[in-house]
């Protein structure tokens, strides 16, 4: 090896060093697989594979993922025997190659790239042209005859080395470029003549020097080392972790390191540089799709520093490369039966292949090829669904924001619920009804929503709240609706009286027209354009796949007919949970429900109970009907009375007021009657107080009533020619005398009412699991109930002892970046606590009643980690909200054939 100031020969370590140092850290391109991704990263697998399919890939070695992990383990120092094995690959690739690391006549230049398991595009770092230096740039320039090729590729590796191994702010180079081109009037960078270049390298090398207090590194041998350390370290900078984060890639997979020979797209007209795919990542169209650039890098075309040119182009240009790509893409989308993200070279009219993984695409085609390659007998059913990850569902059945759009950011909170939506900004759930009566668009904004909320989150396109979590009142409802819902958006401060909110900077009035994205929970100011979703043919087609493999049903979480109606759309088998309260709250029954709660008597409470009854049973008999003979699990009442009063500091200050201004003793006489009322039902903790079926044994006319509601209905529908199966859930039970009470005041209903219609309609009565020692006392209330559901969001609560609304708000996000907890366990269930609960009251419940169904109907219904846990349990079935359903039949079909598996 020579370099600028000595000549080594670099030569294979000793057979006694070789021998102390045996484990193999470097990989020649040759020697690896598509096999081996884990221990070669995604790139260095791609082009090993490339390699051994004879097709035309610049030698190299791949150093592992497990040399990274070693690299921070030992204090991020290279493991022992690392080094030499580099050396011993550099010397294969000079031998390969006929050229020499450090050579003045016929210097190897070579690529440092990461290359991590998963693709981590832009995420990590990449250094190309070193070996350069003073003495070897002569060569390189004599070699090739071109100054300026050389000089170029010089002040590349400099800009690339300072930047990327030495730490030194991009941006001072990019503005001595700039000045350099200025100076010279160059157009672009292609422009700069060579004496500008020589201008550019000395100006970089100053700062080089100022800022890194040393020369430009001159040795190779040193430039690679350095470099292979900065790769290494690129694996944990911010926008990697931050990356993995998002995506929930493991942390500690570590990134493998590319050492590649170079060659040159920026050595005039016939040479070239370019990324494409085998198919549109778009749309899932079966065209070649891709961009290339002519005498220019790879960095160009990433960082768009020149337009580039579509790659149906280059059959023109150069029509023989074109046409070598062109099968080279097919054989290799054959080879590996998915779509190929292709990174290539062409140099001096010679095609070079410098990549090939799987390429990202949009969930649209995705789901597109999955389908498509089944129909061309390149995959089977069971791998195009397995090829789809049920939250890409989520992606094609809301609206989004058109990703050509230029956006305004205001702030970003949590994703609480999918889709886009545009609108003016209305902060209170009245304004919001009125406003949406008159035919405009509107979306809520509120501190934070509470059932009061309900009918203005039915008005409006979507709800912004500035606290509250993913699993809130809000997120939970607007999922419920199908409506976006960007919830916690915490910098922004909401002015309600003013109505109005702020947000550095940016103030925004209620009618100002603002827009949120609740897939990636995005504020943005004004309107932008959107993409409507629509249930392709293809998706209902892989739908349809993945429903034969799945063995857990999917029912939905539905409180309307048009729930209903839309869960069965979705390809729901049944309604996991209707919550009766929900039908409360709408404006021309809550004052009915007020007055029922006010009323001092029993009689007084059966009196507004009997105008209720007619509204809750056409009701149920829509969902009924819409379900047409699928099973229908009807909750009683759960939440305490206070949630359907007016709020208490609402009324206080209203009082106070009243009171100082005084003139007004009849309205300020109601007023304090009603706030007397409310505070007759406050609670120290409401989520633990007078609620579910405590509610019910208190006052059981109101079980009477809904009860009677429900059969009635059943009864009703069924006499139209109608299958029916009523299930009447009871909530909140812990201990089994409870359920006895409660379904005792059931069985009376029933029997009245079958006797006066002169007919019976089978029903079940079972019970919801959300209380700790429901789950272990399982065995003796499956004496009774005749189902299990449970109720996870209320289980994961009460088991971590901990309020959903205030742990997001307060102290789980930091949990989780701390990583004192690996994920949300409102989002997905806590396997080792909740999960343990849930196994014994399976367990349990089924040894007392053989066969008995249970199911879930919280939150986590629509979790693909949470389905997956309720398959291993034999669950029969999931719950989630309508437009989750597709998302849970895909969920379902991934972890049945995960369960058989792991089985064999």
């Amino acid at each position: 090896m020579t370099t600028a100031s000595n000549t080594r020969t670099i030569t294979k370590p000793s057979t006694e060093t070789a021998r102390k140092r045996s484990h193999k850290w470097v990989w020649l391109f040759e020697e690896g697989s598509a096999d081996r991704r884990d221990l070669l990263g995604g790139k260095g697998a791609g082009v090993a594979e490339m390699t051994r399919a004879g097709l035309p890939v610049p030698p190299g070695f791949t150093i592992t993922t497990e040399a990274c992990n070693a690299f921070y383990e030992t204090g991020k120092t290279f493991p022992e025997g690392l080094w030499d094995q580099v050396l011993a690959a550099l010397a294969h690739l000079e031998k390969k190659t006929g050229k020499h690391f450090g050579d003045a006549r016929n210097p190897l230049l070579v690529s440092v790239r990461s290359g991590a398991k998963f693709s981590m595009p832009g995420m990590m770092d990449t250094v190309l042209n070193l070996g350069l230096n003073a003495t070897t740039l002569k060569g390189l320039t004599e070699l090739t005859g071109d100054e300026r090729f050389a000089l170029d590729a010089y002040r590349r590796f400099i800009q690339l080395f300072g930047k990327i191994v030495l730490g030194i702010d991009g941006d001072l180079f990019e503005h001595e470029l700039d000045a350099v081109k200025k100076k010279t009037k160059a157009e672009s960078d292609a422009a700069l003549t060579p004496k500008a270049l020589l201008d550019v390298i000395d100006r970089y090398k100053g700062i080089v020097e100022r800022e890194g207090n040393a020369p430009f590194p001159e040795d190779p041998v040193d430039q690679l080392r350095a470099a292979i350390g900065a790769v290494f370290d690129s694996w944990n900078n911010k926008r990697a972790i931050d990356y993995r984060n998002f995506n929930k890639i493991p942390h500690d997979l570590g990134t493998a390191v590319n050492v590649q020979t170079m060659v040159f797209g920026n050595m005039g007209n016939d040479s070239g540089t370019g990324v494409a795919f085998t198919r549109d990542p778009n749309t899932g169209e079966k065209v070649l799709f891709g961009e290339y650039l002519v005498n220019a890098q790879g960095e160009d075309v990433v960082a768009g520093i020149r337009t580039p040119q579509e790659i149906v182009q280059m059959e023109t240009e150069l029509p023989e490369v074109y046409r070598q790509f062109e099968k080279i893409a097919k054989k290799l989308e054959r080879h590996y039966r998915d779509v190929q993200d292709m990174e290539f070279t062409i140099e001096k009219g010679k095609l070079f292949m410098l990549q090939t993984r799987t390429g990202k695409r949009t969930a649209q085609a995705a789901v597109q090829i999955a389908v498509d390659m089944v129909h061309e007998r390149l995959i089977s059913r069971k791998e195009a669904v397995l090829r789809i990850e049920p939250q890409q569902i989520n992606q094609l059945l809301h609206r989004q924001i058109d990703p050509k759009a230029e956006v305004s950011l205001i702030t970003t909170g949590l994703a609480a619920s999918p889709g886009a939506a545009s609108g003016k900004a209305v902060f209170d759930a009245d304004r919001a009804e009125e406003m949406a009566a008159a035919g405009a668009k509107v979306l809520l904004v509120r501190i934070e929503t509470n059932p009061d909320d309900v009918h203005g989150m039915f008005a409006a396109e979507g709800v912004l709240t500035a606290r509250g979590g993913r699993t809130s009142h809000a997120a939970v409802v607007a999922r419920g609706m199908g409506k976006p819902c960007v919830a916690g958006a915490e910098k922004l401060d909401v002015d309600l009286k003013g109505r109005k909110f702020t947000c550095s900077g940016i103030t925004v009035r209620e009618g100002d027209t603002i827009t949120i994205d609740g897939t990636t929970g995005r504020v943005i100011s004004g309107e932008v354009p959107l993409v409507d979703p629509t249930m392709s043919g293809a998706l209902e087609e892989l739908l349809s796949w993945a429903d034969k493999f799945r063995r857990l049903q999917v029912w939905a979480n539905a409180d309307y007919p048009r729930d209903a109606e839309r869960a069965v759309s979705f390809g729901a088998e049944g309604v996991g949970l209707c919550r009766t309260e929900h039908m409360f709250m709408e404006q021309e029954r809550l004052p009915i429900v007020q007055r029922m709660i006010l009323a001092p008597s029993a009689e007084g409470r059966q009196k507004e109970l009997d105008l209720l009854l007619p509204i809750q049973r056409s009701d149920f008999e829509g969902i009924f009907t819409a379900m047409d003979g699928k099973p229908v699990i009807i909750r009683l009442i759960d939440p305490p009375l206070h949630e359907f009063l007016p709020s208490h500091e609402t009324l206080l200050v209203e009082v106070t007021k009243l009171e100082q201004e005084g003139g007004h003793a009849k309205e300020l006489e109601e007023k304090r009657k009603l706030l007397h009322a409310v505070e007759s039902f406050r609670e120290q903790n409401p989520m633990l107080g007078l609620r579910g079926c405590r509610l019910g044994l208190l006052f059981p006319e109101i079980i009477t009533m809904q009860a009677r509601a429900i059969l009635e209905a059943a009864v009703r529908v069924m006499k139209k020619g109608i299958t029916v199966h009523p299930e009447i859930m009871v909530p909140l039970v812990g201990h089994r005398t409870e359920l006895q009470r409660t379904m005792a005041v059931i069985r009376h209903v029933a029997d009245e009412v079958f006797t006066e219609a002169g007919t019976e309609v089978p029903y079940l009565i079972g019970t919801m699991i959300e209380l700790p020692r429901a789950a272990l006392t399982a065995g003796q209330i499956a004496e009774d109930a005749e189902f299990f559901s449970f109720g996870t969001n209320d289980l994961t609560q009460t088991t971590l002892g901990v309020s959903r609304d205030d742990a997001e708000g307060k102290f789980l996000q930091f949990y989780l970046t701390e990583k004192i907890l690996s994920q949300n366990p409102f989002e997905s269930i806590d396997r080792q606590g909740v999960g343990r609960l849930m196994a014994i009251a399976v367990d349990e419940g089924r040894k007392t009643r053989p066969g008995m169904s249970v199911g879930i109907c919280g939150e986590h219904g629509g979790d693909p980690d949470s389905i997956a846990f309720c398959e291993s349990l034999g669950m029969n079935y999931v719950s989630c909200s309508p437009y989750r359903v597709p998302i849970a039949r895909l969920a379902a079909a991934h972890a049945r054939l995960q369960e058989t598996e792991r089985d064999r």
